[in-house]
């Protein structure tokens, strides 16, 4: 292991400039004591910098036709036309047919260690999806133990899921983000273990039921928030079920305009009626962030599960010991990483399963490697090219040395050896703000899409209510208005509105997960004062949202549950 550059003994808190945005950081005694057990260089970029560039490389790109360049074969996938490196299928990617070690190159310590991991990483062959165990999802990325979805991305156990994103065990729905063990639902956000659950945000066990906010146990109900254990409610208030149902016979539900009346009600009574509990947490410990399930000691952290002693980490679960490390499963003492699944040990690496390993991409079961690219079961490899231990460890301290005199070392990958343009990346997600000048900087990539003369239909020009859409739908180009992508109603897409009453959308896929995306990807906590007992306290909701009623924890639990 490399010598430390900082001594915690002596050290409780650090205030730091970050490089790319300027703003102060400061680093707590426990992140310290993180950073010293991991074994990684302290941080140059602030929290939120480092996120932006870990999501960078984990794309949320646009669908499109292509060839394998090992066989010609048509394949799909997320990955930009004008790719970096060869693109193989998944299967011919885990096959026999290549090497990554024919790639192998000699470390020049006359260049910089990032430019010549790059140059690797542009030769090797990367697959065209993320996935594994799936039928009939060629339509799909980051996609796991799933069956006939569409167009749809990061989800395990899914079937029938049409347009979603990050979703487990959801059936024969569309348009959900971040929802878990539902059925026939549609057009809902962080929601749980649910059945027919229409248009709805942060609510669990609920049945048949429209335009619910933070609703539990809840069925037959409409238009409502904060209930526990109702039926048959409507704006809150209880209703004899035959007059429920009556009164649910006068809202027009095949009628776009008269849902996005609804749509806009709904959030006026999100912004002035709802409480709204200060974070999303539950079964946490001595922990602090957003969205945690199940986790101990874990701080500064957003949608994580069943996690412990962890630092500064998004979108994980089962981690242990980890510190700047988003995107992470199943891993322990990761440091500095980004997408890597089953590691432990790992450091400043990209999408690899390895062991006691640094800076790697893509890299599977590896042990003791060094800057590769592509590599399954290997030991002792740097730049793909193998070493006897005494040379690797000889060599390795070479290289480090080198990195940090060029201030290289302990940073993570560069923005240049992302897989495709930020705007088309997880990380334009979360900061959806980012200029393209901001990430050109930095040497990243964006992507201009000027899609004006594209031919087909404004969506304006549909028909108002489901049921006056012809079956010919099927065979029409749409225009998306705020993009002017194209796209298309599939066939089950439009058994799927007719069977349930929903209106056709007017804006293309992407555009309508993103926009309920945005709900669940705050990862600054803002101050406020709570609704009841007019204590500070900070809370995960945006200002502009202009919501009325945040209660803290004991409040919330109080008055609400």
């Amino acid at each position: 292991m490399s010598k430390r550059l900082f001594d915690i003994s002596n050290m409780q808190k650090e205030n730091k400039t970050c490089e790319h945005c300027g703003d102060e950081f400061t680093i707590t005694e426990g992140e310290f004591s993180l950073y010293e057990k991991v074994g990684i260089e302290l941080p140059t970029l602030c929290f939120f910098c480092r996120i932006k560039l870990h999501l960078s490389f984990w794309l949320f790109g646009k669908f499109r036709k292509g060839k394998s360049d090992l066989s010609g074969v048509n394949l799909i996938t997320v990955l930009p036309e004008k790719n970096r490196y060869p693109i193989y299928t998944l299967t011919e990617w885990y096959s026999d047919k290549w090497d990554a070690m024919d790639y192998g190159q000699d470390y020049n310590e006359k260049r910089s260690f990032f430019e010549q991991l790059q140059k690797l990483q542009e030769k090797v062959p990367h697959p065209h999806q993320n996935g594994a165990k799936n039928t009939g999802c060629d339509w799909c990325d980051d996609v796991w133990n799933s069956k006939n979805c569409y167009l749809s991305r990061s989800m395990e156990e899914c079937e029938d899921l049409l347009y979603s994103y990050r979703n487990v065990r959801v059936k024969n729905s569309v348009d959900m983000a971040i929802c878990f063990n539902c059925e026939k639902s549609y057009d809902s956000g962080e929601c749980h273990h649910f059945y027919k659950l229409f248009y709805s945000r942060h609510s669990r066990d609920c049945v048949d039921s429209y335009f619910l906010y933070d609703c539990r146990n809840c069925q037959n109900c409409f238009m409502c928030w904060n209930l526990r254990g109702k039926s048959y409610c409507i704006e809150n208030i209880q209703y004899e079920r035959e007059k429920y149902l009556d009164k649910l016979k006068s809202f027009n539900f095949g009628s776009y305009n008269s849902i996005q009346n609804h749509k806009k009600h709904f959030e006026e009574i999100i912004q002035k009626e709802a409480v709204h509990r200060q974070n999303f947490n539950f079964k946490v410990y001595n922990s602090d962030g957003d969205y945690l399930l199940d986790c101990k000691n874990c701080h500064n952290c957003n949608t994580i599960n069943n996690s412990e002693d962890s630092y500064n980490c998004v979108r994980g679960q089962y981690e242990k010991s980890n510190i700047d490390s988003d995107g992470c499963w199943y891993s322990e003492l990761l440091g500095n990483c980004s997408c890597c699944v089953d590691g432990y040990a790992e450091k400043y690496c990209l999408w690899s399963s390895s062991r006691y390993s640094e800076y790697l991409d893509l890299c599977l079961e590896c042990e003791y490697c060094f800057g590769c690219v592509g590599l399954r079961k290997k030991k002792y490899c740097i730049l793909n090219k193998q070493y006897t231990k005494e040379s690797f460890d000889k060599l390795r301290i070479k290289i480090i040395e080198d990195m940090k005199a060029r201030g290289e070392y302990g940073q993570f990958l560069p923005y240049s050896m992302s897989a495709g343009p930020f705007n088309f990346s997880t990380s334009f997600l979360y900061f959806p703000d980012t200029k393209k000048e901001d990430i050109l900087k930095f040497s990243g990539y964006w992507e201009d899409v000027n899609e004006g003369n594209v031919e087909g239909m404004p969506t304006s020009k549909l028909p108002d209510d489901i049921k006056d859409v012809s079956d010919t739908i099927i065979t029409q180009a749409l225009v998306c208005p705020e993009t002017g992508w194209r796209f298309n109603i599939a066939q089950n897409e439009l058994i799927f509105y007719k069977e349930n009453n929903i209106p056709l959308p007017r804006y293309h896929f992407d555009v309508r997960i993103k926009n309920s995306l945005k709900y669940m990807t705050v990862l600054q906590s803002y101050p406020y004062t709570c609704f009841y007992c007019k204590k500070d306290v900070e809370a995960y909701y945006l200002p502009e949202w202009n919501y009325q009623k945040i209660a803290c924890e004991e409040c919330y639990k109080q008055n609400i549950n």
